[in-house]
């Protein structure tokens, strides 16, 4: 199965942020410290802009975790499983059916100066952030990445990934990882 024809991409969805920990926490821990290489955004060609369906590749020198979004509160944390280089550029969308939207995708690192301001920085903490301001999306996690003088925050946007670049919003709860 494919999701927006991402070669090698299998998203596994959790909802709570205590699952997400335990099954990502140890690991994200272990990114502190590193230092981002690449931010890679999925960038729809023919829109020139990004396509925030698909999930956000950081890469850790060679350690890369992927995050991505959907419905209300769904996150999926994956690991090396996107190759953005070997993907360059691809096609998903009903080719066949006329009244199904094709999207021309391609990984971009360079398309949103903020991010790619970040890439080179070490990474100080790790934070996973829980929407309590009480509205529909309370309870929804955001993986929130701390850097020295920058913070990268991937959030949900209700059904797709949204990026923050800064302080957090007031209204999350903030839980660090701890390194163990």
């Amino acid at each position: 199965m494919s999701y927006f024809a991402i070669q090698g991409y299998e998203p596994r969805w959790l909802d709570t942020r205590q699952a997400i920990a335990a099954a990502h926490g140890r690991r994200l821990c272990a990114l502190i410290g590193r230092r981002l290489d690449r931010a890679w955004l999925a960038w729809d060609r023919e829109a020139d802009e990004w396509f925030a369906d698909a999930p956000v590749l950081l890469d850790f020198g060679g350690e890369q975790v992927e995050v991505n979004h959907q419905k209300f509160s769904d996150l999926s944390v994956t690991w090396n499983t996107v190759d953005p280089v070997g993907q360059a550029t691809w096609s998903t969308g009903g080719d066949d059916d006329p009244e199904a939207y094709t999207f021309q995708l391609g990984w971009r690192h360079d398309a949103v100066p903020k991010l790619s301001a970040v890439e080179g920085r070490r990474l100080t903490a790790v934070e996973l952030l829980e929407w309590a301001g009480g509205d529909v999306a309370d309870g929804m996690v955001a993986i929130s990445f701390v850097f020295d003088e920058a913070r990268v925050t991937i959030s949900n946007a209700l059904d797709e990934n949204a990026l923050e670049l800064g302080a957090p919003h007031r209204g999350y709860q903030r839980h660090p990882l701890q390194q163990v």
